[in-house]
């Protein structure tokens, strides 16, 4: 009796409603893995998008806090080709009168970088808060004198670009 039930069993295993069973086990394995690898794409393309975010508002926080006397309008040219709408036309449009107020007073501004922080981002806008050192020197300081930045920039997405669309001093 034993016998002959072990080969009913084994016939029905190995019957349609096996096959069956097999392939449903299948498609489930892959649709499952198929989620999971897109999951994983998708939190890697936000990690790269947000690494690319911080990147770009740190640079531009660079270019804004460090600016030369002997080369203000290649400094300035590199705050500008980080910028887009009001702030590229307001800072375009005050370049002229800062060009000669550097100059005359010998200015001279190093900034560096401390830290920089996503508040918030969407496909093509995001808001970074970064704390900057900068070094100034001038006539009035010609030892030089510290100060530090705490900056609110306002990035939108342009032509695969990041660019900086409003700045603001906070804190």
């Amino acid at each position: 009796m034993a016998a002959r039930w072990t080969h009913d069993v084994r016939r029905r295993l190995t019957g349609r409603p096996a096959k069956a069973v097999l392939v449903a086990l299948t498609v489930l394995a892959v649709a499952v893995t198929t989620a999971f690898g897109l999951g994983l794409h998708r939190q890697r393309e936000a990690e790269r998008q947000r690494q690319d975010i911080l990147a770009a508002a740190r640079q531009s926080a660079l270019n804004f806090t460090t600016l030369d006397y002997r080369h203000y309008e290649r400094d300035s040219g590199n705050v500008l080709d980080g910028a887009t709408g009001d702030f590229k036309k307001q800072f375009a449009a005050q370049t002229g009168q800062l060009t000669k107020l550097v100059a005359e007073n010998k200015s001279v501004s190093k900034g560096q970088i401390l830290d920089a922080g996503l508040v918030r981002s969407a496909a093509d806008s995001a808001r970074v808060l970064v704390v900057a050192d900068s070094e100034v020197t001038n006539k009035s300081v010609p030892k030089g004198q510290a100060r530090t930045y705490r900056l609110q920039l306002d990035l939108v997405r342009r032509d695969g670009r990041w660019l900086t669309s409003d700045v603001e001093f906070v804190g």
